[in-house]
């Protein structure tokens, strides 16, 4: 449940992933249960391969979003719709918010291993959520600023005059 929001996979990938771990002998089945449920442990293998990927391997980066990289090209939109994106980022960022904030006051947060660490993940997610939201406002307001005014004004402009130049072009012929 929990593990779904840091790293989201399908069954299928879940199931694809448990082979190769178990064929790898990293982990074994240790129990099986109705419907061909298996439970996993991981094995002394297993543990001393997690030990040296949490110590020796450096996390993979950048990351992609392509919500951020829509709001590099939204300048191609009205000033309206260009809000409207992305007071709807601001309004999914709550959404998300609200869905950690549930998890966090539902779980029972004990001192086992996997409360603990998974607390500090869920507080990544409770304080980016928290972020992106009031990130997407400001932009949103920014989008009426001067500044952008003035950018907008200025790639008008250099559009007249393109479209004016390929008139020019066209008549000579």
């Amino acid at each position: 449940m929990s593990l779904a929001h840091v790293w989201p996979a399908t069954q299928s990938q879940v199931y694809g992933e448990l082979n190769k771990l178990t064929d790898a002998q990293l982990i074994e089945v240790v129990a099986h249960g109705p419907r061909g449920r298996k439970e996993y442990a991981i094995t002394k293998a297993g543990r001393a391969e997690l030990h040296r990927w949490l110590i020796e391997v450096e996390p993979t980066g950048p990351q992609r979003h392509d919500g951020l990289l829509r709001v590099f090209f939204l300048g191609v939109l009205t000033p309206l719709e260009a809000r409207t994106f992305l007071l709807q980022q601001a309004e999914r960022a709550a959404r998300a918010h609200a869905l950690y904030q549930e998890v966090a006051d539902s779980s029972d947060w004990d001192e086992e291993m996997v409360a603990v660490y998974g607390r500090i993940a869920l507080e990544f997610g409770l304080r980016q959520t928290a972020m992106m939201e009031g990130w997407a406002k400001w932009a949103a307001e920014e989008i009426n600023s001067d500044r952008a005014r003035r950018a907008r004004d200025a790639v008008k402009e250099q559009e007249e005059k393109a479209e004016e130049q390929r008139r020019e072009m066209q008549e000579q012929e």
